[in-house]
């Protein structure tokens, strides 16, 4: 493959993240944790859920709230149906996407359409800049097919968010930049993504190993990738066995973070009143 990278990122740290549930009694794997939302900003959480127990995912996501930012749930296996309070129904299955915003306000569900086989995919909170986290909610299910791809030598990239190889992605954002890549790669296949030096990036790997720079990456752990200022991409190698994994990366926002919950806004005021809000049924 061809490489535009002249001075590729090295791995600061790699995570292996938190079990923990949510909803009801799901269990999942939590690797962007609160304490990681400043360094890896605008991103707030990364959860990953993978499993063929039907008693770990069979309670779901009853109804819930969320205000002052964006969720995006990619699906690798299983089928989950997503129901809000605006009028949104859809049905994830996998290859799927499913990329909502809260804006300033919605109450969703999302439970799991069977009852038995493996359930796995990731969700990921995307930040909104303080201007826009008042806006109207917005949604939209993104088809397997409708995910744009680009392979090379050993290397099938789809491409979620962002732009790779040329290759513009099924959602593009202003404010934050988002790249959100899913990349296949053959044994020993190499894949260069360039990268702003100002973005904050980590990769997940969910099959197989990867190496980056030297660090070595197992699956369902996270590498967060050094932001260093001359540094203009990300190269990645996948192990014997080939790999599976995202690399996400973001402009970060540096604005003040606020949290409770399922609410992420700027000031405690603010908190205040998303909870008075929902507490009202004023909440869309």
């Amino acid at each position: 493959m061809d490489t535009r990278l002249t001075t590729p990122r090295s791995v600061e740290r790699v995570l292996q993240g938190q079990a923990t549930s949510d909803g009801a009694g799901v269990r999942l794997t939590r690797l962007l944790t609160a304490d990681l939302q400043r360094r890896l900003d605008p991103f707030l959480m990364l959860d990953l859920f993978g499993t063929d127990n039907p008693g770990d995912y069979i309670g779901g996501f009853p109804d819930h709230p969320h205000r002052g930012f964006e969720t995006i749930t990619y699906m690798l296996q299983g089928r989950m149906r997503h129901r809000d309070s605006v009028g949104n129904v859809g049905l994830l299955v996998p290859g799927s996407v499913q990329w909502m915003t809260a804006g300033r306000g919605v109450i969703h569900s999302e439970m799991p359409e069977q009852e038995d086989g493996a359930m796995e995919g990731f969700q990921l909170w995307l930040n909104l800049p303080g201007r826009s986290k008042m806006r109207a909610p917005w949604y939209r299910d993104i088809a397997s097919s409708e995910v744009p791809e680009w392979q090379g030598a050993g290397v099938t990239v789809r491409v979620i968010a962002g732009a790779a190889q040329g290759v513009s992605g099924a959602v593009q954002r202003e404010d934050t930049e988002p790249l959100y890549l899913d990349l296949h790669l053959d044994p020993g296949a190499v894949f260069e993504q360039p990268l702003p030096a100002t973005h904050n990036a980590f990769v997940v790997v969910y099959r197989g190993e990867l190496t980056i720079a030297d660090t070595p990456v197992r699956p369902r752990r996270m590498a967060i990738l050094a932001n260093t200022p001359d540094s203009d991409g990300v190269a990645l190698r996948a192990g014997p066995d080939g790999a599976r994994a995202i690399l996400v990366a973001g402009r970060p926002l540096k604005e003040p973070i606020a949290q409770y919950g399922p609410f992420v806004m700027n000031t405690q005021q603010e908190i205040f009143q998303a909870v008075q809000d929902f507490q009202a049924g004023r909440l869309a």
